[in-house]
């Protein structure tokens, strides 16, 4: 993934004190106008220090936020009534296999399947694998959305309509960190 990041000075304040001229807002000199560039320079200078460490340090810490996010999901799912979202996990998976995957089966699945995702964007490793555990669940995740709409925002959103629609936030991350993990690169141009 490239992204290109242009960062170039401030050209205002250049253009006048390349011109020679004096601005009239200041008493006997330039001191507001060489103030304003020193200004311009430190913010231009901050801001490019910013941008590289982003371009470092973003995408591993998306990958590892995403892995803890689906590792506490996952072993949650683990211990029968800790997870809020394990009936519908339940319901979802037992609907897509058209019943051959019993509810109780299905959670212990999912949670099977959360926790190898969530360790493999942690830690790094076996992660093209995880990504692809990652999209298979991903379809999971998201088919409430179409099998029980009507439960999740008939009556306005409810708050398990609310939880799986926040899905579509781990949706995009996941697609960041699996677009660099098979060969994309962000980068910062010059």
């Amino acid at each position: 993934m490239s992204t290109p990041t242009h960062l170039t000075p401030p050209q205002s304040s250049a253009r006048a004190g390349a011109a020679g001229t004096r601005t009239p807002s200041a008493p006997g000199g330039r001191l507001p106008n060489a103030l304003a560039q020193q200004v311009a320079l430190r913010v231009d200078i901050a801001v490019t220090a910013l941008a590289r460490f982003l371009t470092r340090w973003s995408v591993p810490a998306l990958r590892v936020a995403l892995g803890l996010v689906f590792l506490g999901f996952g072993v949650l799912k683990f211990f029968p009534g800790a997870s809020p979202a394990e009936e519908i996990a339940g319901r979802t998976v037992e609907t897509l296999t058209l019943g051959l995957v019993p509810a109780p089966t299905a959670v212990i699945l999912v949670a099977v399947m959360e926790t190898f995702i969530g360790l493999t964007l942690v830690t790094g490793r076996l992660l093209r694998v995880g990504l692809v555990v990652l999209a298979v669940a991903l379809v999971g995740i998201l088919s409430p959305v179409a099998l029980f709409g009507d439960e999740l925002f008939g009556h306005g959103m409810t708050l398990l309509g609310q939880y799986v629609l926040k899905d579509v936030v781990l949706v995009a991350g996941a697609s960041v960190v699996a677009a660099v993990a098979l060969g994309a690169r962000l980068r910062l141009e010059a």
